[in-house]
């Protein structure tokens, strides 16, 4: 067995999001399925206002939901994430994702990224609508 001092092995097979790795200034976390991702779940979109938050695919299937917009929530897009890809939210930039049940995706972001500078905006019933649609042409 190596010691710990050494490699330090991480996994996470439960839901929704879990830091695994946190070193000096950074951290990697894992993020799975979980119902409140379901599109028809999310209620609102959040930013980071301290740091980029980049995701990675590893297996199964995510959209990230990327909207413009500094105080407000502007227009929503859609991005597929395809494996292995490098995904950068850059700061300030409102998102939430929704994934399929059998999804991981490796997440790394500044140590430092909490609720406190991480604010969040609720979403408009017919911006609510436009996620949903938006959902659904990405899994056709």
């Amino acid at each position: 067995m190596i010691d710990e001092k050494l490699l330090q092995i991480s996994s996470y097979q439960g839901e929704g999001y879990l830091p695994l790795v946190h070193y000096e200034k950074w951290r990697v976390a894992e993020l799975r399925y979980c119902d409140e991702l379901l599109p028809q779940n999310i209620k609102k979109l959040q930013r980071h206002d301290q740091t980029d938050e980049i995701f990675v695919l590893l297996k199964g299937n995510c959209t990230l939901f990327i909207a413009d917009g500094s105080d407000s929530i502007g227009e929503i897009y859609a991005q597929q994430l395809m494996p292995l890809q490098i995904y950068n939210v850059k700061k300030g930039s409102w998102h939430s994702h929704t994934l399929s049940p059998d999804t991981t995706v490796l997440i790394i972001e500044n140590d430092n990224t909490y609720d406190d500078n991480s604010p969040e905006q609720p979403l408009t019933p017919s911006q609510q609508k436009r996620l949903i649609e938006l959902s659904t042409n990405e899994s056709d």
